[in-house]
């Protein structure tokens, strides 16, 4: 019978910082010994949506973060005759800002 354990948070993010430095999965997982399987689903979720927690959602991903679907109210509510697009050109453009890599 396999043992399944699960991944606590800090180990979650040190696999993808390795990750993120280039080296590679197999590399990640014998250095952990962690099963490669595990990483390859950690790093997929991980570029899916930025996160690499145990907590799954139902439904549909979010797009805005809560302080911009507020941000959006207010605009609409001042400018009603503004376009959905015109809205969304108002919005920053986020990206995902990494930390620098370390070796570990």
């Amino acid at each position: 019978m396999v043992q399944r354990k699960h991944l606590y948070d800090f180990l979650r993010g040190r696999i993808i910082e390795r990750l993120e430095c280039g080296r590679t999965q197999l590399e990640v997982s014998e250095e952990l010994g962690i099963a490669q399987s595990v990483i390859s689903r950690l790093w997929q979720r991980f570029q899916d949506d930025g996160n690499v927690s145990r907590c799954y959602s139902t439904g549909r991903p979010r797009v805005t973060m809560p302080n911009e679907d507020r941000y959006l109210a207010v605009t609409a509510k001042r400018n009603r005759r503004s376009t959905a697009s015109d809205l969304s050109l108002q919005l920053p453009v986020r990206q995902f800002q990494g930390r620098p890599c370390t070796d570990a």
